[in-house]
């Protein structure tokens, strides 16, 4: 049977790659997202400056993480006063607190999982280990900008409406919304503009392997919501739609 055991990014310079590794895997087809400026201005140096808080799970014995979950800490007023910003606010707060030397909460900002670990419940037992996280460092609890899985096949649909929709036992609709609800978590409310990337059309044309001749909205491959093309200003934003979920550690 195999042995699982979670380990930091600060435990061997060996460790950090595969960790890297697996969350270039993960997230390699939304690559895009990597152009938020709190990604490429603050991001890599955070989760240096916090390696302590950069979870693996490690298959014991292969010696290798099977799984992988980043977050900083910060200092934030409660999940009730959280913005319509989510996971760029969460990166840049990050950096303000670091700086200032207060945290009071722990953010998430990723959980990656490759291909091949899937459906194992390593996810959901990461969530669970951040929960764990936050309370041997003595914060409050975990503010997570949760991106829901399934909107990618409802990119027209707004986040307000899509976090009602529910399925047949009254849970919500999105799988990995309900995996967070089940561990614990409290859903806040939408973060409009999680991630926004604004750049180039032909940043765009190049990622999503279309030809924009008209200003407008469009879909492209993985994105939660349509990118907003002008084709004048030679330009197109995409603003990524989350969703607040925040848990408390008391009982972690």
């Amino acid at each position: 049977m195999t042995k699982l055991v979670v380990r930091s990014r600060a435990d061997s310079p060996e460790l950090k790659k595969a960790a890297c590794s697996i969350e270039q895997a993960a997230w390699n087809d939304l690559g895009y997202l990597n152009y938020t400026r709190a990604h490429y201005e603050l991001y890599g140096t955070l989760l240096d400056e916090y390696a302590d808080y950069q979870l693996c799970l490690v298959d014991e014995e292969r010696g290798y993480p099977v799984a992988a979950a980043n977050c900083v800490p910060v200092a934030c007023k409660g999940p009730d006063e959280l913005p319509p910003e989510g996971w760029d606010w969460l990166v840049e707060q990050a950096e303000v607190s670091r700086r200032k030397g207060s945290v009071n909460m722990l953010g998430a900002l990723a959980i990656s999982v490759p291909a091949i670990y899937r459906s194992k419940g390593y996810a959901r037992l990461m969530i669970r280990e951040l929960v764990k996280l936050a309370a041997r460092k003595g914060l409050d609890g975990v503010i997570a900008p949760v991106r829901p899985s399934a909107k990618v096949r409802h990119p027209w649909v707004s986040i307000d409406d899509y976090i009602t929709w529910t399925d047949g036992y009254g849970r919500p609709y999105d799988p990995w919304l309900r995996s967070h609800l089940s561990s614990g978590g409290k859903l806040v409310k939408p973060c409009e503009r999680s991630m926004v990337v604004d750049e180039h059309l032909c940043f765009w044309e190049n990622w999503s392997r279309q030809r924009f001749d008209h200003s407008g909205p469009h879909q492209i491959d993985g994105a939660l919501a349509p990118v907003a093309i002008d084709v004048e200003r030679q330009s197109g934003r995409y603003e990524e739609p989350n969703v607040w979920v925040a848990y408390s550690s008391a009982g972690a």
